[in-house]
This record gives structure tokens, sequence and C-alpha cells, in this order.
């Protein structure tokens, strides 16, 4: 066996499919983009979906890729199996309707058993073939796989519901007796059963019926070649570990934590190394999905990081780890991993910044809620039960951050259970939004051809002219179909040349006309996208019939395409401006570029303060105002990269790039419109920033004429404000307001003084009427008072004052009722509690309330029930044993 590292081991992977002349597609973010089937990117051929469905053709129907994947439904098995985990690599190598079933079989013996690749012993090797996939079998055999080698599984068939489906070939390899942990005569004791033996190493899937709605199966037009191998079980298998975490793959991480725990060592207690292999897991997981963008927060991808963070926490307690330690992994990743992924240590600074204030978080009350947990879990077992209270799960959630699955997991190695079912009642609005089904999550989609086979070339002319002539109409989609004419109301045509934008990269797309050669309208431009073949294609509004090779001229709106110009150039200035604030951290995560405003949103930990958003928009209008040149340079993408242009992780370049500089203040890949300098755009103006979820922020901004009026609308408003306040200058307006603002502080003042005063006088009255109820002294009332605060000032003169056993006192504030109780302690000790009360009389106002044995108050929305109550708290203490 060849001692490889993981990283050569990946390399070599890669460098032999280059080899049969596969593209090799780069790591994409675990953050899909554009798919919201997809929680994370969970697979390679998550990534390829467009591809195999049709909706793009790509450059080359061959690629691999070693795609970085999260999965978390099986989360509590990280850490107690040799093989699960939350985040890990899958090597795969696809087919979009190229080459199929000979050649992945013959080129997957190939790179396990040639001594120039993997150089595996054949005699290790075994594969699993669907029953009625007999070319499978017979090409196994073909390559040299011995036929007692190949077993056939009924359940070697890909298929999740509608959609690409086909037999697969799974390839297991025999680690040896001494890996072996069942009976010879065990059922499961074979290459596909579930044992230890027997590692299945490779998936190959044959995509080749489409299961259609009816439930039948159809040949599909394109057969394709979707491929999965784990990278960390082919690591363990070369580096002779008895699971993937005795690799170089998660040793590190192992090694380091040893050093921050009491001196406790992996390998010595099989308890203990399970919260090793969590942590070493989960700091991987984490110190990724970070760098992808995704943050903790209480929803979707953001609880499931928190989630892990916090799960990592509680092992490191287990392992006598204090305080914060899980962001000092974050460069042992970092280190570990950069061969391949150089950006994560390139990050980690920011990456680790994020998971200590995390930890940080969950530190505050980790000890707390541990003891409250192991104080329930005592209980539970000293009253001999066997589940921990569904409520009691809750609280340790709301109060301690808890999620239910650490609470559960702690419990199940004290052999005690959750009740589940009672937590749920407690806590409608969160779930597990982690668990996600990890069939239904791969599915490619179903194929449409009806643009797949449109080559027809069309050149994009936009950059440097905005109307065409003679453009040649090349192919016509109507009513679903290609066709050669259409007289209908709408087409969607493709043309030889064409100075209209397809939307892309947030940038909309170009309106305007199409006219004959009398300048007549034969039809507008409703919408502009890119074809499977990568050509623009337009969506017309007809004014009359069309067919193939009419020659017309294509003119381009040119006030919205300028508009639209100066927001895109905007979004460029405002990016780097954020990167400059904030940090180099900051990414893009979305845009929108309409020709009346611009949204852009961007990741950043932290709130945004209203100085921050000065310093940006002082930023991009210094460099609107230096009249800066706008350029493009067309290059291939490493010399784009040299010039130090800002690639986004959301987009795809091509052999050729376009890099567009605006002087050395801002250089990214970009394919969009720009002005030919920056004093086109005139003004920029920021109109709004809100938050729109976990570490993502968004700004709308406008410039040119928007600007303009988005500054003359508010100068008009400041101007009517001065005349309200009659100022005579605008410039006076703020000092006015302070005056007012003073003013009405001193006339509440006076006004609080005169409330506080008649509350007195009344409650000098109403103190006086003390009534004898069931050997209690009450005491109650409704007074004249502007809020529940003035209701507890009495109750607080009440109590200093001991004036009786209880008080109950009632107001009506506006068109609302509110009512207030207090009790004496020692009156508390006879069992009289000012909640029980309060919630036994509140119906009277029909209204509720609550609150602790002393004090407690109500509201309602009937007033006129207010003396019922005074009624029913005399009733009610009378009534009281």
């Amino acid at each position: 066996m060849k001692n490889l590292s993981s990283s050569e081991i990946r390399q070599m992977y890669l460098d032999f499919f280059k080899s049969k002349g596969h593209t090799i597609m780069p790591s994409a973010s675990l953050v899909p983009v554009d798919d919201p089937t997809l929680l994370w990117i969970n697979s390679g051929v998550a990534t390829m979906k467009n591809y195999f469905n049709g909706s793009v053709v790509p450059k080359n129907p061959r690629m691999t890729s070693s795609q970085k994947s999260i999965r978390t439904n099986d989360i509590e098995n990280v850490g107690r199996t040799a093989r699960h985990h939350t985040l890990f690599e899958m090597l795969g190598n696809f087919s979009v309707g190229d080459y199929f079933k000979d050649e992945a079989i013959e080129w997957a013996w190939e790179l396990l058993t040639s001594d120039k690749w993997f150089g595996w012993d054949p005699d290790k090797l075994y594969m699993t073939v669907y029953p009625k996939d007999d070319a499978a079998k017979k090409r196994w055999e073909e390559v040299g796989v011995a036929p007692d080698h190949i077993v056939e599984q009924e359940d070697n068939f890909w298929d999740i519901g509608e959609g690409p489906s086909g037999p697969d070939s799974e390839i297991f390899y025999d680690r040896g007796q001494s890996f072996n942990n069942l009976a010879d005569d065990d059922p499961e004791n074979y290459p596909g059963g579930e044992n230890e033996r027997y590692l299945e190493i490779w998936n190959i899937v044959f995509s080749q019926f489409n299961h259609e709605p009816d439930g039948s199966y159809k040949p599909l037009p394109r057969k394709n070649i979707d491929t999965g191998m784990g990278l960390e079980r082919v690591v363990s298998v070369f580096q002779n570990a008895k699971t993937n975490f005795e690799t170089d793959l998660f040793l590190p991480m192992i090694h380091a934590t040893e050093s921050y725990s009491d001196g406790k060592k992996y390998g010595q207690d099989p308890k203990l190394d399970v919260s090793f292999k969590v942590i070493a897991d989960h700091s991987r997981a984490i110190t990724f999905a970070i760098g992808d963008g995704a943050l903790p927060s209480n929803e979707g991808r953001g609880y499931v990081i928190r989630r892990l963070i916090r799960r990592a926490v509680v092992n490191g307690q287990k392992l006598g780890i204090q305080g914060a330690f899980l962001y000092k992994l974050v460069p042992v990743v970092g280190e570990a991993m950069k061969a391949y992924y150089p950006e994560v240590l390139q990050n980690s600074d920011y990456i680790a910044q994020v998971v200590k204030s995390e930890e940080d978080r969950f530190n505050e009350t980790l000890n707390d809620g541990l003891n409250l947990l192991n104080s329930l879990i005592e209980e539970t077992k000293k009253n001999g039960q066997s589940e921990i209270d569904g409520a009691e799960a809750f609280k340790l959630y709301d109060t301690y951050g808890f999620p239910v699955e650490l609470t559960r997991e702690y419990a199940f190695d004290e052999n005690i259970k959750v009740d589940e079912e009672g937590f749920k009642a407690e806590m409608k609005k969160q779930r597990d939004r982690a668990r996600k089904a990890r069939n239904a999550d791969n599915s490619m989609g179903v194929q449409s051809d009806v643009l797949v086979g449109v080559k027809s070339p069309s050149e994009y002319v936009g950059y440097t002219q905005l109307e065409v002539e003679n453009a040649k109409i090349t192919d016509i989609v109507a009513d679903g179909a290609l066709t050669d004419a259409t007289e209908g109301e709408v087409a969607q045509v493709i043309f030889d040349k064409t100075p209209f934008y397809a939307e892309m990269g947030g940038q909309v797309a170009d309106k305007g006309n199409v006219l004959d050669e009398n300048g007549n309208l034969i039809a507008t431009v409703e919408d502009v996208q890119h074809a499977p073949n990568g050509q623009n294609i337009h969506t017309l509004k007809l004014h009359r019939g069309i067919k193939v090779g009419d020659q017309m001229t294509l003119k381009v709106d040119a006030h919205f395409h300028s508009k639209v110009e100066k927001n895109h150039t905007a979004t460029h200035l405002l990016d780097q401006a954020l990167r400059n604030v904030f940090g180099e951290h900051t990414q893009q995560a979305g845009s929108l570029v309409e020709p009346n405003y611009l949204r852009f949103d961007f990741t950043h930990f932290g709130q945004v303060t209203e100085e921050d958003l000065a310093k940006v928009e002082a930023i991009v209008n210094e460099k609107i105002f230096e009249e800066i040149p706008v350029t493009t340079t067309v290059t291939d993408q490493a010399t784009g990269k040299k010039m130090g242009a800002i690639a986004l992780f959301s987009d795809k370049y091509g052999d050729q790039v376009r890099v567009v500089s605006i002087g050395d203040f801002s250089i990214e890949f970009c394919g969009g419109t720009h002005v030919k300098n920056t004093n086109e755009l005139g003004l920029f103006k920021i109109t709004s920033e809100t938050g729109i979820g976990a570490g993502t922020r968004r700004i709308e901004a406008v410039t040119a004429g928007e600007a303009y009026e988005y500054l003359e609308k508010h100068d008009q408003l400041l101007t009517n404000a001065a005349a309200t306040l009659k100022s005579q200058k605008v410039e006076d307006v703020p000092s006015k307001i302070q005056q007012l603002q003073e003013d009405l502080k001193n006339m509440s003042n006076k006004a609080d003084g005169l409330e506080a005063k008649l509350a007195s006088q009344q409650a000098g009255a109403i103190f006086d009427n003390v009534q004898d109820v069931n050997g209690k002294k009450l005491i109650t009332g409704v007074v004249q008072v502007s809020s529940m605060d003035q209701l507890r000032q009495l109750a607080d003169t009440w109590r200093q004052k001991s004036l009786s056993d209880v008080l109950v006192l009632g107001a009506e504030v506006g068109e609302k009722a509110n009512l207030i109780v207090a009790v004496s302690d020692d009156t508390i000790k006879a069992g009289v509690k000012a909640g029980d009360m309060i919630k036994a009389i509140s119906p009277q106002i029909n209204g509720g309330g609550g609150g602790r044995p002393n004090l407690a108050q109500a509201g309602g929305k009937k007033p006129a029930g207010l003396q019922d109550a005074m009624t029913e708290a005399a009733k009610w203490l009378s009534n009281l044993n």
C-alpha cells in the first residue's frame, strides 16, 4: 500500500480524471446559490444540478471535483461510529450525456488497481450491482474483476422519485479479518452488509431512466454518470487507520484538543474518545461553514452551526476544558487543509473571532445549564423514571441555550430519555431544521431538452453598441417547442448578434425594441436570459409574426441601460468601501441592479452604525468626485487573480474573464456593463440598511437623478419642519427641536408630579378603608392614575407603611383596565399568593395576568369591570382555606 497524505490522494484522483479529459471543477461554497431545496451543499452532484437538468450546458461534459459537503441528519452518530461526519469531501467524476457505463467502470478499475495510481490489490475489491444490470456485471468481469467478487444487491437502484434514476454499482474494500466485527455465519458479513470489514469507498450511479409522474421509467435522452467517493474513507485505507479519525484529516485537531484538556489523551478511554472525535469533526465543519459566509443563529444553517459549536463545547467540558477553546482549532483546521483550501487559513482570524464570540455566549450559561441537567437526570433516576420531562428540557433550551439534541445526548449516556412530545408542545416555533432527507436533496431534476441542442452562435455586442442592424433570427421557441415561425403573441428568440444584455450577476436584463428595415415596430423585448449553451435568448412580445432567417434591427432602451450601468458601477464602489470600513472578511452575498436603485447584500458579523454608513457613503462619493476612469480587461482567470481581481463564490467564470477596474480602488471579475468614468454616477446616497439574516446585511442606495430626488425630498421635509417650528432658517431646526424636547420634558415632569400628588391624595382615602376578610386585612380601590407604574408606586408606599395584609388596586388607563395585587411577606407564609389572586379576579376585566407571590399585575379590555374585580378579590380571600 502506498504511503500517501490526504492531499496527495485528493490530487491523484483529480489528476487521474483530468487525464481522461475531465475538467477539474473547484469546490463550491457550502452555502447553496439559487437552490432553495438545499440547506447545505451535501454532495458533489448538488453543484451539478443545472448541468444534469439541461438548464445549462457545460463547456466540457466531463467534469471531476473534490467537493466539500455538510450533512447533519446523523449528527448524533458523529463520534460514536467510525465514519459519520458533518463535514466531508466527496470525490466525484461526472458525465453529462457523454461517456457511460463502459468507460466509468473501466476507469474506476484503472484508478483503483493501476500501480501508477492507487495501486490497490484487486483481491481486496468487491463490486455490488443491480441484479437486472447485466451490462454492469459483464463490464466488471471484462476489466478483470473475479466473478465471485461481484455481488448482486436488490437495492442497487438509485431512485428518489420523479426525475433521473438508474442502477448503481458500489465498490467495497476488504480491510481484512482483523476488522471483522461479526461472526462468520452472520447474514450481514458480506460486501454490502452492515459490518466493519468491507468498507464502501465508491458509488457509481448509471443515470439512464427518467422516473415519470405515472410511475413508469423511460430512457433518458442523455444518459449520465454521477459518482461519489468519500475522501475520508479512502484516506483511512491508505493510512491503515482503524477509523477515519486516525488520519491526517482529523488527528491534528485531536492532538490540539489533548493539549487543551486536563491531561486526557485520545485512545485511553472509549467514552472520552467520543468527545475528542466530536470536537475534531465539528471544528472542521464550523470552520468551513463560517468561512463560506454562514454564521451562528437560531434558524436554518445558522442553527446548525450554533448546535455544532455547543455540542463541541459540551464535549470539551467532558474533557476538563474550561472556557473558550474551539476557536483555537480554527487555524489548526486551516493548516491541515491548506493544500486544497488555502482561503481557510487566510481567513482564520475572522472565523476564530466568530467562533469565540459564540463560545463565550454559550459558556456564560453552560455551567448552570449542566448543573440543572445533571440534577434533572439524578432526580429522574431517584424517582424511578426513565424520561426527562419535556417542559424541563425546554427550560434548558430557553434559559441556558441547550438544544434538545444536546439534552437528549447527555441523558442518553445515563440511559435516560427525553419527553420529545412534551418538548415540542412547549416549543412550537423551534424545530430541528438541520435534519434533511438525504436522497431528496440529491435530486438532479427532470431533464429539459428544448434548448439543450440549440448551438447556433450568437454574439453579444452590448458592451460597445446599443443598436444592431441586420440581426438574424436563428432559433424560435413558442409554446414550449422549437419552431421555424410563429404568429403568437410571445416567443423566445435567439439572434446571431445582439446588443441586449442578458440578466446575470444581479444586473437586470435590457429592455428595448425590435424593428424592421423601415423602422416599424415588430416586437418589444420583455426579458433576456442565457440559454443552456450560453446564447442570449430574448423574450419578445410580438406585434406581428416572425420566422427563422428574418433580419431585424435591435435597439436597446439607452436611458434604461444607462441608469442600470450607473447603479452597477456603484455596487463595485460600495463593495470595496465596505471592505475598507469593516475588513476584508466582508463579502458580497447578493445584489440587484435596477435602473432606479441598487440593492447590495454583504456578510458582516455585528451591527452597522450610522457612523459606519456615513464612512462608506463618503468613500463612494469621494471616488465619484475623483472622476476615475472605469476600464475593462479581457484575460484568463490566473492573470485576473494576479491583477488582484475579486471573484465571487456564487459566480462561475469561463476560461476568459472580464476584469473591471476602477483605478486601483476596485478590481473585480464582472460580466456586467459599466460607465466609462465614475463622474457619470453624479452622486451616491444610501437609503436604507438592515439585517436580513444571520450575519447578512442589506444596503439599498440610489445614484444620479434618483439620488438628487431623494435629497430634494428630504430637503423639502426639512423646510416644512422649519416652517412648522416657525424657524426662519433650516439650520435652526435642530436647536428648535431640542428646545421643544426640553419644554416637553419639563411639562411631563410637572404632570407626573401632579399625578403623583393626586394619586397620593386618593391613596390616603383608600388606605384608610381597611376590610377584615377571613382574618386578613384587605385594602381595595379604583384610583385615577395614568400608568401601571403609578399603581406600582402606590403598592410600594403601602408596603413601606405595612398598612394591611393584602392590597388590590385598579385603574382605567386609556381604554384599558389595569389591576395590581400586593401581599405582605407574612401573609404569603399563610398561603396567600398575589399571582393566584390576580388570576382569579382578572376575568372581571376580560384580561389575564400573573406575577410573583408578593406582587402580580394584569391588564384587560373592560374597565367597567374594575369594581367587580374589587368585590371578587374580597370573595376570593374569604373562601381561601
